[in-house]
């Protein structure tokens, strides 16, 4: 459960609450995770809180609704140390629209095989260009750098990928060729015959 414990590493540097929570994880890594929905992360304090590794207390605010306060607990940053420091292993396998649109692509044939890489090559250098926009952005952040940076190079070896593609998919690429029609709209199959016309009257 990463963002379980992305909370609870938001928390190690002190209570906080929910909203201001929300704000440091979108500083800290949105840039490449992206948005975190408030909905979802209240549902993930309250779930720390049943397991035991946050509390929460209600803060008296003489001007507006009263503040909940989340606060770590020590069962919940030993949770987060035994998270942080075992390796991650991944269990999904590598589940990429991209190969399922190169598996796609190669069954249309080399044609449309070739056509998919070309415009892919193109949509992987324009992420590319922007990513490192994005980085020189970020210089003063070490932990967003360091993210962009996994981001880039992850981009970069799909474009490698998909430039070799093309090449490497040939043997198994289809003609992409349509399945000739008869004059009278039917499919003609190979191995059989036109019908002959019919004489008038029979």
């Amino acid at each position: 459960m990463p963002l379980h414990h992305a909370v609870l590493a938001l928390l190690t540097e002190g209570p906080d609450h929910g909203y201001e929570l929300k704000g440091r994880f979108e500083e800290a890594v949105g840039p490449q995770w992206g948005g975190l929905n408030i909905g979802h992360l209240y549902q993930i304090l309250d779930r720390l809180v049943r397991d035991g590794y946050v509390t929460k207390s209600l803060v008296a605010q003489s001007d507006r609704p009263d503040k909940t306060l989340y606060e770590l607990t020590a069962a919940g940053r030993e949770e987060l140390r035994e998270w942080a420091t075992s390796a991650w292993v991944r269990t999904g396998g590598f589940r990429d629209e991209l190969f399922l649109k190169l598996f796609g692509a190669s069954a249309l044939g080399t044609d449309a095989l070739s056509s998919f890489v070309t415009a892919q090559r193109q949509a992987y250098l324009s992420e590319l260009a922007g990513l490192t926009r994005l980085r020189r952005s970020h210089t003063g952040d070490p932990l967003v750098a360091l993210l962009i940076d996994a981001a880039i190079a992850h981009t970069r070896a799909d474009l490698e990928l998909v430039e070799g593609a093309a090449d490497r998919l040939a043997p198994i690429a289809g003609s992409g060729t349509q399945v000739p029609v008869r004059a009278d709209g039917n499919e003609a199959r190979e191995g059989t015959r036109e019908p002959k016309p019919r004489k008038k009257g029979a």
